[in-house]
């Protein structure tokens, strides 16, 4: 006999099969063809679906002599059955092809003019595998969350468990919207903010209150994520400090940028797990921070 399985809050676990079962169920229409399709017996099908029934403790099927529907919970057992095979899928496929496209999260504006230059090398580099840049906006730009193999950011990473190496720096620049005073200017300084409302985003961008005296630190609009900032900005409701890689990543009509001479510099980071680097690392470090020498 089967022994049964518990997850910690004292439930019997799911099994991959039974979830299985189900959605061929769902998408055959009977458990003879579900049973064709997953290539065993009607017999073997009908079992499986009625151990998934137990274990819930609901019917997901209505069955009758010509048909089988789901049931109201059947249904939203098999949106959620159809997603965790989505996710089993693709967990293989990161296994079985470690040689395969490197993803690299981005929060804000990947490596800006750097970019497609840094793919194409990448694939003569390295034939058969692609740099495949993810945006999510979140501190490590997708490394916590299991979205990426490395990312690209501009803010320090604090966990202990993450690496980071130097990329390159980035110079700053004004983004203003195209109708402002300021936009008229060929450069502007830090003090040309007084007075004014500077979009942040205190998750994922690279500008902080840091950079000017209490005395004259600008108003602040917070913002979520680079589209609401360009938005924001666009629009003249604020200005905004960003780096030269969001001038290069981001044009759009109505938006103006400008270099603000006397900012310091932000340093570009790639970070990824101590325990879990990405493969062929020291490539990449190489390629990227030959590009950033290059053009600065």
């Amino acid at each position: 006999m089967r022994a049964r399985r518990y997850s910690y809050d004292g439930r019997m676990d799911l099994e991959l099969r039974q979830l299985r079962a189900l959605v061929a169920v769902a998408d055959e229409g009977t458990f003879t063809d579900a049973a064709i399709a997953l290539g065993t017996s009607q017999a073997s099908v009908s079992r499986t679906v009625a151990a998934l029934e137990r274990e819930l403790g609901v019917p997901v099927l209505h069955r009758t002599t010509r048909q089988v529907a789901p049931t109201a919970a059947g249904a939203r057992v098999i949106r959620h059955a159809r997603r965790v095979l989505q996710e089993v899928a693709a967990l293989r496929g990161s296994v079985d092809q470690p040689d395969g496209d490197l993803r690299i999260g981005y929060a804000w504006a990947a490596l800006g003019r750097h970019t497609t230059a840094v793919q194409s090398q990448w694939v003569q580099l390295q034939p058969g595998s692609q740099l495949v840049f993810v945006h999510s906006v979140s501190r490590t730009a997708g490394l916590a969350e299991a979205n990426v193999d490395a990312a690209v950011v501009r803010r320090p990473a604090s966990d202990a468990r993450i690496e980071a190496a130097l990329l390159g720096h980035e110079d700053r620049v004004a983004a203003l919207a195209t109708g402002d005073p300021l936009a008229r200017r060929r450069s502007l300084r830090l003090g040309d903010f007084a007075g004014r409302a500077v979009g942040l985003d205190a998750i994922s961008g690279t500008t902080t209150l840091d950079l000017w005296p209490p005395h004259a630190a600008p108003a602040v609009r917070w913002v979520h994520g680079i589209d609401e900032w360009l938005t924001l900005v666009a629009a003249g409701q604020a200005v905004g400090l960003t780096t030269a890689a969001t001038a290069v990543q981001y044009r759009r009509p109505g938006l103006t940028y400008r270099p603000v001479r006397d900012a310091p510099t932000v340093p570009v980071w790639l970070i990824w797990w101590r325990d879990d680097p990405p493969p062929a690392l020291a490539d990449l470090l190489r390629l990227i921070r030959s590009a950033y020498a290059r053009v600065g």
